[in-house]
């Protein structure tokens, strides 16, 4: 385990460049097995499950902008609505969807109260999946299909993706959680799920998931043995890029807020890593207080835990 710092009962754990190098490899080696392990049935039942209503879609279009009921039934169905997102070059998130609507929400309701939400939706459309929506005329059926494989395509990879990232974070949530249960911790809840002074905490030897520590959420919150609170956030990622956002402006972010409200010798924040990760991210995060242990090894965490009880 890297070297101990700090002022507190027991010091941190501080990781030097090589321990994070080491880990770092075992984590993308990790990874690299579970994607390359993973069935390809997921991919194939969204792609079957979206396709039809790609189709649908795509039949209904010109007609729909040749009237707003039509246009407003596709805009009230999730799954026709994800559709339309998909229909512009590039696809546009539901959040774009709004604002071209110029409305706070689109449903049923606010459609039914503002009829001209659905004549200020203009989607850009992608002129090489869609030339002749674009051109205003009827497809081919080799257009049509292409079309079709294409945006299914599409939508299925994303919402695969989605899928990865969720399960991903969730299944390491599960992990600790049951490592926590392990060494003798015990679950409790938080009334209002909100901690927003010591004695709101839990108690040493429990811990609680999902719940608003001080300003920012915490995965979970664990009271430790000597009395701190270690609040740990599990974080996946799929690239060095992508470990910017989930490390250094989300984490670490945390960590600095959290160290700043309840002081760097009362709390513990903690980042358990799984996925890939880049050395100078890994670095600069533990420089702005963040405790980093990795998935692929929990027993570094459970053994500094116990480490508290002295």
């Amino acid at each position: 385990m890297g070297r101990g710092r700090g002022r507190g009962p027991v010091a941190r754990v501080e990781w030097t460049a090589d321990d994070f190098d080491r880990d770092r490899a075992l984590a993308i080696d990790a990874f690299r097995r579970e994607r390359l392990e993973e069935p390809l049935e997921d991919y194939l039942a969204q792609y079957d499950g979206v396709e039809r209503v790609v189709s649908a879609v795509l039949r209904e279009y010109r007609a729909a902008l040749a009237g707003d009921r039509r246009a407003a039934d596709m805009l009230v169905d999730p799954a026709q609505r994800e559709v339309l997102r998909y229909l512009a070059g590039p696809p546009i998130s539901m959040d774009d969807l709004k604002v071209l609507a110029d409305a706070p929400a689109i449903s049923a309701r606010s459609l039914a109260a503002h009829p001209s939400i659905v004549a200020r939706i203009r989607i850009a459309l992608d002129p090489r999946r869609f030339p002749w929506l674009v051109a205003g005329r009827d497809p081919t059926d080799a257009e049509s299909h292409a079309a079709v494989v294409a945006t299914t395509a599409l939508i299925a990879s994303q919402r695969v993706a989605t899928r990865r990232r969720t399960l991903g974070k969730q299944g390491q949530e599960e992990l600790v959680r049951q490592a926590l249960i392990a060494t003798g911790f015990t679950e409790v809840a938080i009334p209002g799920n909100v901690i927003r002074t010591f004695a709101a905490a839990p108690a040493p030897g429990h811990f609680t998931r999902e719940v608003v520590l001080g300003e920012r959420k915490a995965d979970l919150t664990v009271g430790l043995w000597d009395r701190r609170i270690m609040p740990i956030e599990c974080k996946v990622s799929n690239s060095s890029t992508n470990s910017v956002k989930r490390l250094n402006n989300d984490a670490a972010v945390k960590a600095t807020i959290w160290n700043h409200d309840f002081g760097t010798l009362n709390v513990v924040p903690v980042a358990v890593l799984g996925g890939v990760f880049n050395l100078n991210n890994l670095l600069q995060a533990q420089e702005r207080g963040l405790t980093i242990f990795w998935a692929h090894r929990l027993i570094d965490i459970t053994n500094w835990i116990e480490s508290t009880r002295a």
